[in-house]
C-alpha cells in the first residue's frame, strides 16, 4: 500500500486521538446531536446507518465558506473538479464526472440539493450564504434519490424560520479585493406562520492575473445570493413550506495558461455564469393515526453561459520570435444553456412503530436547449422524462436489531435532437434499492451492513456522432462502437461503526465499503490530428470496483479544546479500457489502472480552542495524494497540504472573525488537460495544463446578530 510522504503523520496522529481524548482531566459538556434531513425522515447521524458526513455553520464559518467546493476537504473520500469559475462536479469514492461541453449530461453521479431544489447541473449556483449544514451521503442513494444519485448526494440546507424572531447582518473584506455583504432576518409573523429572508452579494478579483489585458480580475466572482421561506401551519394536522430562491453569478473564466502560471495572456477572457430562479413547496398531512402524506413539488428556471479563449493567447503572439505567424490560431468557445425543470413526489410515511413504511411517486421532467458558438452555430434541444415508484420497510426484529429495505423502479425517456441533423429517441428501465441491518451493541453504539444498488441510465454520445463521417479512416470502427453509451449500474456492500465513548467526549464512525462499477461510464477521447478533430465521449467499462474506509473523530479533549479528525482511504481499479493515446498515437489497452480523480489519501484535522472567554482559534490541515484527471492519457495532479486557520471575537452581539485559508500558499491543482496546444513547439509536443487552486487568501468579517 502506497502513503504519500504529505501524509504519514496520519495514522499516529489517528491512534494517538484516542489516547488524548482518556486522559482529559477536566469534565467537558456533551457534544450537541447532528440531525440529517436528507432521507425520507430526519435521523441523527450517529443514528443513521451509512457514511454520512455533516458540515456544519461553525466549520463554513472558520473557512469562510462562499461555495460547495470550500468545505468539501472536510468529507473524507469526496472532490470535485473545476473547470470554471467554480466546481462544476463532484466525486464520491473516485465516481462522478469530469467535465462537460456539447453531450447533455442526464444526471451527474453525484447529485446536489438545496432545500430540495436540484442544483446537479448548476453546481456552480451551490453557493453557502445563511446555511445550516451540509449534508454528504456517500454510496447510492438510490431509494431516496435515485438515478440522481449513483455515488452519493450533498444535501445543504438552509435555515428554517425560527420559533423567535433573529436577525444578522455581516459585511467582510480580503485580499484579492474580496467583499461581501449579507443580511438575514426571520421568525414568526402570526401564530402559524413563519418566515425568513436572506440576500447577500460576494465580489472577488479572483487569483488570477491577465498579463496582456494588465488585468488581475478576468477570473473575478460576482455573486447574488436571494433566498425566502416560509413555513405555515395551515391547522393542527395541515402544515405547509415554501422556498424562493435566485441565484446570480456572473463570473469570469481565465483559467490556464501555457507555462501553467497564474498570469495567462488571453486577448478574449471567458465567462462562467448561472442566472437562475428556483421554486420548492411542500405540504404535509397528517392522518389521524394512518401516518402523514407528502406533496414536495420543486420548478427551477436557469440560463447558464460558459465560454473561454481556446487558444490562451492574444492575437500576434506569434511573432515570427516566439512562433512562425502561420502558427497563429485564434478562437473562442462559448456554450449557453437554457434548463426548465419540474419535479413532483407525493409520498405515504407511516406512523412512526416497530414496523414503519414509506412508498411514493415521482416525476421528473427537463428541457435542455444549448447554443454553442465555436466555428459557425450549433443548437440542440434535450429533453428527459422520469417516473419512478419506491418505498422502504423499517422494523425491529429485536429490541437491538432492525431491518431496513428499499426499492424504487424508474422509466427513463429522452428526446434529442441538433443542427448536424441528429434526432434520438431511447427510453429505459432500472431499479435501486437497499437493505440494511442495524444493530445496537449497547446504547453508545451502533453497527451495520448495508448493500445497495444504483443506476444511472445510457444515452448517445452526440459529439462522436456529429464527427463519424468526419474522422480518419483508422478512427472509425472506435467511434463507431461509441455512438451510444449504455446504462451503469453500482452494487455497494459497505459495514459500519457509530458510536460515543468517554462520557460523551469522543465520537467515532467508521465504515468499510466495496463498490462493484457494471459498464461504468467513463469519459473517453480522442484526437485526429489529419482532421483536427478533438472529442470526447462517454465509454462503457465492463467491469471496475471501487473501495475502501472512511474514519471520523470528534473529540472533546478538555473543556477548552475540540477536535476533529477526518481521514479517507481508497482503492480504485479498472479492469480493462480502449483509448487512444496521445502520446504514442496509438490505441492501447488500459489495464488494473486507477480510476481518474480517485486520490488514495485524503485527510482533514481541526483544531478548535476556546481561547478566552468570546475569544475562539481554530487551525486545521487538510490535504490529499496525487490522482489521474483523464483516461487518454496518464497526467496526474499531485497532492498537497494546506493550513487554515481561524481566530473569532465576540462581544455580546457582535462578533469579529480574522481568517485564512492555505495559510503556507500550498500549489496545488483543481482542474487538468492533456494535449498540445503550445504554437511555441508548432502544437507538436503533448504537456499537462492545470487550474490552479486558490493561493493564500485572508480577509477580515464583521457580524451582528440580534
Amino acid at each position: 500500500m502506497r502513503i504519500p510522504r504529505n501524509a504519514y503523520f496520519v495514522i499516529p496522529f489517528c491512534f494517538s486521538l484516542y489516547s488524548a481524548a482518556s486522559s482529559a482531566q477536566q469534565a467537558t459538556r456533551p457534544m450537541e446531536e447532528i440531525v440529517v434531513t436528507a432521507g425520507f425522515r430526519d435521523a441523527a447521524q450517529m443514528n443513521l446507518a451509512g457514511s454520512t458526513s455533516v458540515l456544519g455553520t461553525t466549520l463554513i464559518e472558520q473557512r469562510n465558506a462562499r461555495h460547495l467546493e470550500d468545505v468539501l476537504a472536510a468529507a473524507p473520500n469526496v472532490g470535485f473538479t473545476v473547470g470554471g469559475s467554480r466546481a462544476r462536479f463532484v466525486q464520491m469514492r473516485g465516481i462522478g464526472d469530469l467535465e462537460q461541453f456539447t453531450d447533455p449530461k442526464h444526471f451527474p453521479s453525484v447529485g446536489i440539493v438545496l432545500d430540495g431544489i436540484e442544483l446537479s447541473n448548476v453546481a456552480t449556483g451551490a453557493l453557502l450564504f445563511d446555511t445550516e449544514q451540509v449534508e454528504v451521503l456517500r454510496g447510492p442513494q438510490g431509494t431516496r434519490f435515485g438515478a440522481a444519485a449513483l455515488a452519493g448526494l450533498v444535501n445543504i440546507r438552509s435555515r428554517d424560520p425560527g420559533d423567535t424572531f433573529e436577525a444578522q447582518a455581516s459585511a467582510g473584506y480580503g485580499n484579492l479585493d474580496t467583499w461581501h455583504v449579507s443580511a438575514a432576518a426571520g421568525g414568526p409573523v402570526t401564530e402559524s406562520l413563519g418566515a425568513r429572508i436572506a440576500v447577500r452579494q460576494y465580489m472577488s478579483d479572483g487569483f488570477m492575473k491577465n498579463a496582456f489585458l494588465g488585468r488581475d480580475d478576468t477570473q473575478d466572482r460576482d455573486e447574488l445570493t436571494v433566498r425566502g421561506k416560509l413555513a405555515w401551519d395551515v391547522t393542527p394536522a395541515l402544515d405547509a413550506d415554501l422556498t424562493v430562491l435566485y441565484i446570480d453569478a456572473d463570473n469570469g473564466y481565465d483559467a490556464f495558461s501555457l507555462d501553467n502560471t497564474r498570469t495567462t495572456l488571453s486577448d478574449e477572457p471567458g465567462t462562467d455564469a448561472v442566472e437562475a430562479t428556483a421554486l420548492a413547496g411542500r405540504v404535509g398531512y397528517e392522518l389521524d393515526g394512518a401516518g402523514t402524506v407528502e406533496l414536495r413539488t420543486t420548478y427551477t428556471d436557469s440560463d447558464e453561459v460558459y465560454g473561454f479563449d481556446e487558444d490562451w493567447v492574444f492575437r500576434g503572439f506569434c511573432d515570427g520570435v516566439r512562433c512562425a505567424p502561420a502558427l497563429e490560431f485564434s478562437a473562442t468557445d462559448r456554450i449557453a444553456r437554457g434548463r426548465d425543470q419540474v419535479t413532483v413526489d407525493l409520498r405515504w410515511l407511516s406512523a412512526p412503530g416497530r414496523l414503519s413504511w414509506v412508498t411514493g411517486a415521482y416525476f421528473h421532467h427537463r428541457d435542455e436547449d444549448m447554443e454553442r458558438s465555436r466555428f459557425g452555430l450549433f443548437t440542440s434541444d434535450y429533453q428527459t422524462t422520469r417516473y419512478a415508484l419506491y418505498g422502504e420497510l423499517d422494523f425491529a426484529l429485536h429490541e437491538a436489531l432492525s431491518l431496513t429495505l428499499g426499492i424504487r423502479g424508474e422509466a427513463f425517456d429522452d428526446e434529442y435532437d441538433d443542427s448536424n441533423g441528429i434526432d434520438t429517441q431511447s427510453n429505459d428501465t432500472y431499479w435501486s434499492g437497499e437493505a440494511t441491518l442495524e444493530y445496537r451493541a449497547r446504547p453508545d453504539t451502533l453497527l451495520y451492513a448495508t448493500a445497495s444498488r444504483g443506476a444511472k441510465p445510457g444515452g448517445v454520445n452526440t459529439g462522436a456522432t456529429s464527427v463519424r463521417g468526419v474522422v480518419a479512416a483508422r478512427f472509425q470502427p472506435f467511434v463507431d462502437d461509441r455512438l451510444r453509451f449504455d446504462t451503469e449500474t453500482l452494487f455497494n456492500k459497505e459495514i459500519g461503526v457509530k458510536g460515543r465513548y468517554l462520557d460523551d467526549r469522543l465520537a467515532v464512525r467508521l465504515a468499510l465499503f466495496h463498490m462493484d462499477r457494471n459498464n461504468a461510464q467513463l469519459e473517453n477521447w480522442i484526437w485526429d490530428a489529419s482532421t483536427f478533430v478533438f472529442v470526447g465521449m462517454l465509454d462503457n467499462v465492463d467491469d471496475a470496483e471501487n473501495y475502501g474506509v472512511e474514519l471520523e473523530l470528534d473529540a472533546r479533549l478538555t473543556t477548552t479544546l475540540g477536535l476533529l479528525a477526518r481521514v479517507g482511504y481508497l482503492e480504485t481499479d479498472i479492469e480493462s479500457m480502449s483509448v487512444f493515446d496521445l502520446d504514442t498515437n496509438t490505441f492501447r489497452q488500459l489495464r488494473g489502472r486507477d480510476q481518474a480523480r480517485a486520490p488514495r489519501w485524503q485527510y482533514y484535522f481541526g483544531l478548535n480552542w476556546d481561547i478566552l472567554p468570546g475569544l475562539r482559534g481554530n487551525l486545521a490541515v487538510e490535504g490529499r495524494d496525487e490522482q489521474y484527471f483523464g483516461y487518454y492519457h496518464d497526467g496526474k495532479l499531485d497532492g498537497y497540504t494546506a493550513l487554515n486557520a481561524s481566530l473569532a471575537w465576540q462581544v455580546r452581539e457582535v462578533e469579529a472573525r480574522l481568517w485564512a485559508r492555505n495559510l503556507l500558499d500550498t500549489d496545488y491543482d483543481v482542474h487538468g488537460l492533456y494535449f498540445a496546444n503550445d504554437p511555441r513547439d508548432a502544437f507538436s509536443v503533448n504537456r499537462t495544463y492545470t487550474q490552479p487552486g486558490e493561493p493564500r487568501v485572508y480577509g477580515v468579517e464583521l457580524a451582528w446578530s440580534f
